[in-house]
């Protein structure tokens, strides 16, 4: 067999590896496109190749099924968003209310920004699967540990562990349920209503926990 034929062979310059990433990004790009628009329910694993332009051979070469691609599609979004997040906190730092803003203009930008993001991340994986679910808590808990870790240390980081987390994961929720509403149709506010309102309470929030230590 010559090295042509070899299955390591390369196409315009791409070996096999190459391709596959290649077909997954697609498959990934179509998995946005229809889970953010028509919903995870009515597209079906057919639909979503057709979108991208592959034969479901392609679809189980990176998915095991419609649920495994929703799974990759929030996880791939959600690794940036908290990447690009944490990088504007970092950038604003060491001013606290500075961080908090930055942080949370980057996240909610992203979201409101592209209806098709908002709606994956807020509501379609909400309840797709016991797999997605508890892949969502821990995201959660990212999110909180993240909001956590720009406002310590504080006076007595040790004493305020248990209050923190709790107050972060509140807050976290809090912006979460706000923003599934506004994506709804719930809320006519504006992105720079919800940066302001956000903000406010993580401020708020930062300010009562610090006087009581």
């Amino acid at each position: 067999m010559t090295g042509t034929q070899t299955a390591g062979r390369r196409y315009g310059g791409r070996d096999a590896a190459q391709r596959q990433q290649e077909r997954r990004t697609r498959l990934i790009q179509a998995g946005l496109d229809l889970f953010g628009t028509a919903g995870f329910a009515a597209a079906s694993v057919k639909q979503v190749c057709s979108h991208a332009g592959l034969t479901e051979r392609y679809f189980y070469e990176s998915f095991r099924d419609r649920e495994d691609l929703l799974a990759g599609v929030y996880d791939e979004l959600i690794t940036t968003i908290i990447a690009e997040t944490a990088q504007a906190a970092a950038a604003a730092a060491p001013d606290v209310d500075a961080q908090l803003r930055a942080g949370l203009e980057v996240f909610i930008r992203t979201l409101a920004g592209d209806a098709r993001k908002a709606r994956l991340v807020l509501i379609e994986v909400v309840g797709a699967s016991p797999r997605l679910e508890v892949r969502r808590r821990e995201v959660l808990h990212e999110f909180a540990a993240m909001v956590a870790a720009v406002v310590a240390p504080l006076p007595d980081p040790e004493a305020s562990s248990s209050r923190l987390t709790m107050t972060a994961m509140s807050l976290v929720g809090g912006v979460n349920e706000l923003l599934v509403d506004w994506t709804l149709g719930h809320q006519n506010a504006t992105v720079e209503e919800l940066i302001d309102l956000c903000h406010t309470l993580y401020i708020a929030a930062y300010r009562a926990i610090s006087d009581q230590l």
